[in-house]
C-alpha cells in the first residue's frame, strides 16, 4: 500500500483557552472510512517513535489517524495533569476531530497507550452518549508495576462500546492473566490480544529484529482488522 500523505496540524481549543496541538495522519487509498484518536503515555508526548510508528502503520491501513498532545506535554512539563483535566483534554480533541476530520463524523474511535488509553476509558465511562464506536487500547495500565492492589478498573463497566485491549504477556502493568478476569465480567465484551512475551510498549526478550517487526505489524493488522470489522456492520 502507498504511505500516506504528510501528517498535518491540527489545534485543539481547551475548556481553559489554551491550546494544545493534534497530528492527523490521513488515511492511505480509500481507507476504512474510519478515524482512531489516540492518547499519548505518561512518559512521552505524540511525537514519541511508538506513537508515530503506530499512526504510520494505522494510517497506511486504512485509518484517518489521530494523536495529540495533553497539556502538560505541551508545555514541556514531565508530570501529567490530575486527571479531570486530562479527561478535560481528551473531551474537547474528541469534538475537535469530529468537525474537523470527515470520517469522524461517521465512524470516529477512541483510545491511547497506557495512560491516553486510561484516560479514553475513563471519558467513555462518564458519558454513555458519547458520540464513538469502540475503544483501542496499547498496553492498559491495570496497575502501576509492583502493586497490583491499586487495579484501575472500577469505572470500566461503566462502558458501553466494545473495547480492544492489546497487552503483552509480561507487561508489568498488568499481563492479560490479571486482565482476562476482569473483562469476563464486563457488560459490553472486550476483546484481548495478547504479544507473547511483549512488555509494555510490546517489545519481546532475545527476539531477532525480523520477528520483533512481525509482531509490531500483526498488532497493526489487529487494530485495522477489528475497527473494519466494526464500521461493515
Amino acid at each position: 500500500m502507498k504511505p500516506s500523505k504528510s501528517q498535518s496540524e491540527l489545534k485543539v481549543t481547551l475548556a481553559t483557552g489554551a491550546t494544545i496541538t493534534a497530528l492527523v495522519y490521513p488515511a492511505a487509498g480509500p481507507g476504512i472510512g474510519a478515524a482512531l484518536v489516540l492518547g499519548h503515555g505518561a512518559g512521552a508526548g505524540q511525537q514519541s517513535r511508538f506513537m508515530v510508528d503506530t499512526s504510520r502503520a494505522l494510517s497506511n491501513l486504512g485509518l484517518d489517524l489521530v494523536t495529540f498532545n495533553f497539556p502538560y506535554t505541551e508545555q514541556g512539563r514531565r508530570i501529567p495533569d490530575r486527571a479531570p483535566l486530562l479527561e478535560a483534554c481528551y473531551r474537547s480533541t474528541i469534538e475537535t476531530v469530529r468537525h474537523e476530520v470527515e470520517s469522524a463524523q461517521r465512524h470516529l474511535f477512541i483510545g491511547g497507550k497506557s495512560m491516553g488509553g486510561r484516560i479514553a476509558t475513563q471519558v467513555a465511562a462518564a458519558d454513555t452518549d458519547l458520540a464513538i464506536e469502540g475503544l483501542v487500547l496499547l498496553g492498559y495500565p491495570l496497575h502501576p508495576p509492583g502493586r497490583p492492589e491499586q487495579r484501575r478498573d472500577k469505572h470500566l463497566p461503566s462502558i458501553e462500546r466494545p473495547m480492544l485491549i492489546v497487552q503483552g504477556g509480561r507487561d508489568a502493568f498488568g499481563t492479560p492473566a490479571e486482565l482476562e478476569p476482569i473483562l469476563a465480567t464486563l457488560p459490553r465484551k472486550a476483546t484481548l490480544h495478547v504479544v507473547p512475551g511483549g512488555d509494555h510498549s510490546f517489545k519481546a526478550a532475545r527476539i531477532d529484529p525480523a520477528q520483533q517487526t512481525a509482531i509490531i505489524d500483526e498488532v497493526h493488522r489487529t487494530i485495522a482488522e477489528w475497527i473494519a470489522s466494526i464500521v461493515s456492520r
